[in-house]
Protein backbone atom coordinates (compact mmCIF):
# COMPACT_ATOMS: atom_id res chain seq x y z
CA UNK A 1 0.00 0.00 0.00
CA UNK A 2 1.39 3.51 -1.02
CA UNK A 3 1.14 6.83 1.18
CA UNK A 4 0.05 9.90 -0.30
CA UNK A 5 0.89 12.55 2.07
CA UNK A 6 -0.42 15.87 1.86
CA UNK A 7 1.19 19.02 3.10
CA UNK A 8 -0.43 22.24 3.68
CA UNK A 9 -0.17 25.61 4.82
CA UNK A 10 0.37 29.36 4.21
CA UNK A 11 3.07 30.71 2.71
CA UNK A 12 6.10 31.21 4.44
CA UNK A 13 5.08 28.50 7.14
CA UNK A 14 7.93 25.66 5.96
CA UNK A 15 5.48 23.38 3.77
CA UNK A 16 8.44 22.71 1.52
CA UNK A 17 11.82 22.73 3.94
CA UNK A 18 9.69 20.13 5.77
CA UNK A 19 8.75 17.97 2.83
CA UNK A 20 12.40 18.04 1.69
CA UNK A 21 13.03 16.44 5.27
CA UNK A 22 10.42 14.33 5.01
CA UNK A 23 11.55 12.58 1.96
CA UNK A 24 15.04 12.14 3.63
CA UNK A 25 13.25 9.84 6.02
CA UNK A 26 10.83 8.29 3.41
CA UNK A 27 11.61 5.55 1.61
CA UNK A 28 10.79 4.68 -2.35
CA UNK A 29 10.21 8.25 -2.20
CA UNK A 30 9.18 11.88 -4.50
CA UNK A 31 8.82 14.74 -3.58
CA UNK A 32 6.10 16.92 -5.37
CA UNK A 33 5.34 20.90 -4.99
CA UNK A 34 2.24 22.22 -5.96
CA UNK A 35 4.33 25.90 -6.56
CA UNK A 36 6.18 24.00 -9.92
CA UNK A 37 2.93 23.92 -11.49
CA UNK A 38 2.14 27.68 -10.57
CA UNK A 39 5.61 28.74 -12.29
CA UNK A 40 4.22 31.34 -14.86
CA UNK A 41 5.24 34.22 -16.17
CA UNK A 42 2.96 36.06 -16.28
CA UNK A 43 0.98 34.81 -13.11
CA UNK A 44 -2.31 35.09 -13.99
CA UNK A 45 -4.64 33.88 -11.30
CA UNK A 46 -8.13 32.70 -12.98
CA UNK A 47 -10.84 30.14 -12.96
CA UNK A 48 -8.71 28.51 -16.06
CA UNK A 49 -5.41 28.98 -14.86
CA UNK A 50 -6.77 27.13 -11.39
CA UNK A 51 -8.42 24.63 -13.49
CA UNK A 52 -5.46 23.74 -15.56
CA UNK A 53 -2.96 23.53 -12.22
CA UNK A 54 -5.13 21.20 -10.69
CA UNK A 55 -5.37 19.04 -13.33
CA UNK A 56 -1.74 19.09 -13.99
CA UNK A 57 -1.39 18.49 -10.20
CA UNK A 58 -3.76 15.67 -10.48
CA UNK A 59 -2.07 14.53 -13.23
CA UNK A 60 1.35 13.85 -12.10
CA UNK A 61 0.21 12.50 -8.19
CA UNK A 62 -1.78 9.73 -10.52
CA UNK A 63 1.51 8.93 -12.45
CA UNK A 64 3.23 8.64 -9.48
CA UNK A 65 1.32 6.36 -7.77
CA UNK A 66 0.51 4.26 -10.42
CA UNK A 67 4.17 3.74 -10.46
CA UNK A 68 5.61 0.83 -8.75
CA UNK A 69 9.02 2.48 -8.18
CA UNK A 70 7.54 4.40 -5.25
CA UNK A 71 5.96 4.00 -1.96
CA UNK A 72 5.73 7.51 -0.74
CA UNK A 73 4.33 10.86 -2.50
CA UNK A 74 4.84 13.58 -0.97
CA UNK A 75 2.50 16.68 -1.69
CA UNK A 76 2.94 19.98 -0.85
CA UNK A 77 1.35 23.16 -2.09
CA UNK A 78 -0.80 26.21 -0.26
CA UNK A 79 -4.32 24.84 -0.43
CA UNK A 80 -5.58 27.92 1.64
CA UNK A 81 -9.21 26.67 1.76
CA UNK A 82 -10.89 22.55 2.29
CA UNK A 83 -12.48 23.32 -1.36
CA UNK A 84 -8.88 23.33 -2.94
CA UNK A 85 -7.77 19.57 -0.79
CA UNK A 86 -11.14 18.26 -2.35
CA UNK A 87 -10.65 19.76 -6.42
CA UNK A 88 -7.11 17.83 -6.29
CA UNK A 89 -8.65 14.66 -4.23
CA UNK A 90 -11.67 14.29 -6.90
CA UNK A 91 -8.86 14.33 -9.83
CA UNK A 92 -7.01 11.51 -8.38
CA UNK A 93 -8.05 7.93 -9.92
CA UNK A 94 -8.71 5.64 -7.43
CA UNK A 95 -5.64 3.69 -6.72
CA UNK A 96 -4.82 1.52 -3.32
CA UNK A 97 -3.65 4.00 -0.98
CA UNK A 98 -3.52 5.89 2.34
CA UNK A 99 -4.08 9.00 2.61
CA UNK A 100 -2.06 11.60 5.10
CA UNK A 101 -3.53 15.52 5.39
CA UNK A 102 -1.04 17.80 7.39
CA UNK A 103 -1.43 21.43 7.85
CA UNK A 104 1.85 23.70 8.98
CA UNK A 105 0.42 26.21 11.35
CA UNK A 106 2.20 28.61 13.37
CA UNK A 107 1.68 31.84 15.49
CA UNK A 108 1.27 34.99 13.92
CA UNK A 109 4.54 36.38 15.05
CA UNK A 110 6.25 33.32 14.27
CA UNK A 111 4.94 33.35 10.95
CA UNK A 112 5.92 36.80 10.23
CA UNK A 113 9.60 36.30 11.38
CA UNK A 114 9.90 33.45 8.97
CA UNK A 115 8.37 35.64 6.27
CA UNK A 116 10.90 38.19 6.88
CA UNK A 117 14.19 36.26 6.91
CA UNK A 118 12.64 34.86 3.08
CA UNK A 119 12.07 38.74 1.97
CA UNK A 120 15.90 39.50 3.24
CA UNK A 121 17.25 36.51 1.16
CA UNK A 122 15.25 37.75 -1.95
CA UNK A 123 12.93 34.77 -1.90
CA UNK A 124 9.83 36.63 -1.36
CA UNK A 125 8.15 40.47 -1.29
CA UNK A 126 6.70 41.88 1.52
CA UNK A 127 3.26 41.73 0.38
CA UNK A 128 3.66 38.37 0.96
CA UNK A 129 3.60 38.81 4.37
CA UNK A 130 -0.62 40.32 4.89
CA UNK A 131 -1.52 37.56 2.62
CA UNK A 132 -0.03 34.83 4.15
CA UNK A 133 -1.03 36.08 8.15
CA UNK A 134 -4.34 36.70 6.82
CA UNK A 135 -4.97 33.11 5.48
CA UNK A 136 -3.56 31.62 8.70
CA UNK A 137 -6.27 30.52 10.46
CA UNK A 138 -8.28 28.60 7.10
CA UNK A 139 -5.86 26.23 8.28
CA UNK A 140 -7.38 25.82 11.51
CA UNK A 141 -10.80 24.62 10.03
CA UNK A 142 -9.56 21.85 7.57
CA UNK A 143 -9.97 18.34 7.98
CA UNK A 144 -6.49 18.06 8.20
CA UNK A 145 -4.03 16.71 11.28
CA UNK A 146 -2.41 20.14 12.58
CA UNK A 147 1.06 20.64 13.29
CA UNK A 148 2.92 23.61 15.20
CA UNK A 149 5.87 24.46 13.79
CA UNK A 150 6.02 27.98 15.44
CA UNK A 151 9.01 26.39 17.57
CA UNK A 152 10.36 23.65 15.96
CA UNK A 153 12.69 23.06 12.85
CA UNK A 154 11.59 21.69 9.61
CA UNK A 155 13.46 18.78 10.45
CA UNK A 156 11.79 18.21 13.88
CA UNK A 157 8.11 18.95 11.89
CA UNK A 158 8.92 15.99 9.10
CA UNK A 159 10.15 13.79 12.34
CA UNK A 160 6.51 14.22 14.08
CA UNK A 161 5.32 13.33 10.10
CA UNK A 162 6.87 10.45 9.47
CA UNK A 163 6.23 9.39 12.93
CA UNK A 164 2.73 9.90 12.23
CA UNK A 165 2.76 7.86 9.28
CA UNK A 166 5.26 4.69 10.60
CA UNK A 167 2.75 4.79 13.67
CA UNK A 168 -0.65 4.45 11.00
CA UNK A 169 1.25 2.23 8.80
Amino acid sequence: MKNLIFINGTMGVGKTATSRQLQKLMPDCVFLDGDWCWDMSPFIVNDETQNMVIDNIGYLINNFISCSVYKNIIFCWVMHEQSVIDDVLSRLEKHDYILYKFSLVCSEQALISRISKDIKMGIRTKDVINRSVSRLKNYYQMDTEKIDVSNISAKEAAEIIFKHIMHKS
